[in-house]
């Protein structure tokens, strides 16, 4: 909270934080109502009641429609793996429901060994196929050290747009039509900031950062706004919130894991990855100001999981278990990427640079989807 205050006096904005959630004035475009509520979470609220009906029917209607598209293929769907809570259960459910799945994971380096430790257990205990892709760290580490050269604030852009590449190229090659993924409104209801993140399909972007530093992309997967259009309109690929089919409830997901299937539990939602623990829990808040807990938290007061009380003294803590951890992690981020103090210390004080100052296909994959929504939808 500290952190975001000052960032906040630094650009002269004056701090406010919504009376319902925990959002406040660093996400870009908020608005308060007469009650102090802000936008997001009034959104969210909006979503709920208006979505989350007849979610048995729903599913039973879905399971059916996605064993129907699988029939004489080797897999009915994909589920994409991280380690974490969410494509854990959803795994999980998608074998409760006696799907064919190929599970998926993408392996950026970056992995925590309780990630590895619960992903294998899964596996093991579910009997599922997994692939996994492992990308070249040595070119992988070029680009990061690319984006954190141009001071863009969406480093996990490259990861994220990889792991979308892998996981459509799979289903392609599979005949597949529905990606499962643990994206959820119960726990990611509250909308995405503009300022917080980057659009994850702009192949342009990744490569118009890479040219600046000279990286050359030979292995490393990438899928922009004409590839995801193949897929979905030629190839009938579906990406689809698979926990939005259920009353998904965080916590309880979490215990039957771990009484189930050793799952180890991680303080925060993503930190199943070292550098996504370290890049929210510290570059995040130290270089843009931004702590994404506010946005996790929130979702989990606005779905009934958390109350407001209790998201806040979250809030108030630092985000991870103790400081010795969150040194820890600076120490092997250094290491792994070949940097000193000096050099971080140097990065973090450095202006944020906008990713439209490079090349970017966000304009064109916005008029392609309001298209397609318009027209095809």
């Amino acid at each position: 909270m500290k952190n975001c205050v000052k960032f906040l006096r630094r650009v002269d904005l004056q701090y406010k934080q919504c009376k319902r959630c925990l959002m406040d004035t660093t996400a870009k475009n908020i608005t308060f109502d007469v009650n102090g509520n802000c936008n997001f979470c009034s959104d969210f609220l909006f979503t709920i009641e208006n979505g989350h009906t007849n979610l048995s029917a729903k599913l039973d209607s879905f399971i059916a429609q996605v064993k129907k598209d699988g029939k004489n293929k080797q897999y009915d769907c994909i589920v994409g793996v991280s380690g974490g809570v969410d494509s854990s259960y959803a795994l999980y459910l998608a074998k409760e429901y006696d799907l064919r799945v190929l599970a998926v994971h993408m392996d950026n380096g970056w992995n925590s060994e309780l990630a590895t430790n619960n992903i294998e257990s899964l596996i093991s205990n579910l009997n599922v196929d997994l692939y996994t892709h492992v990308v070249d760290w040595s070119e992988y580490k070029q680009l990061m050290q690319a984006f954190f050269d141009a001071d863009v604030i969406d480093i996990e852009l490259l990861y994220d747009n990889a792991m979308l590449a892998v996981n459509y190229n799979l289903a392609a090659k599979y005949g597949v039509k529905y990606i499962l993924s643990g994206s959820n409104s119960s726990t990611e209801g509250i909308a995405m900031p503009s300022n917080w993140n980057w659009f994850k399909f702009d192949k342009k972007n990744i490569k118009a950062i890479a040219k600046t530093q000279n990286v050359k992309i030979r292995t490393f997967p990438l899928i922009g706004t004409l590839n995801y259009l193949y897929f979905r309109l030629f190839k009938g690929i579906k990406w689809i919130p698979f926990l939005d089919y259920f009353d998904y409830q965080k916590k309880e997901a979490e215990n039957f894991l771990v009484k189930n299937y050793q799952y180890k539990k991680y303080p925060y939602k993503h930190y199943e990855s070292i550098f996504t623990r370290f890049y929210q829990g510290y570059l995040l808040p130290k270089k843009f100001g931004i702590d994404k807990r506010k946005l996790h938290l929130s979702s989990l007061i606005i779905s009934g999981q958390l109350t407001r009380e209790e998201g806040q003294k979250k809030l108030e803590e630092i985000p991870y278990n103790s400081q010795i951890e969150m040194e820890e992690d600076k120490t092997y981020f250094l290491k792994k990427m070949g940097w000193s103090n000096k050099q971080l210390d140097e990065y973090l004080l450095r202006e944020e640079n906008s990713h439209k100052e490079y090349g970017t296909e966000k304009s064109f994959w916005d008029f392609s989807l309001n298209f397609y929504q318009k027209y095809i939808k």
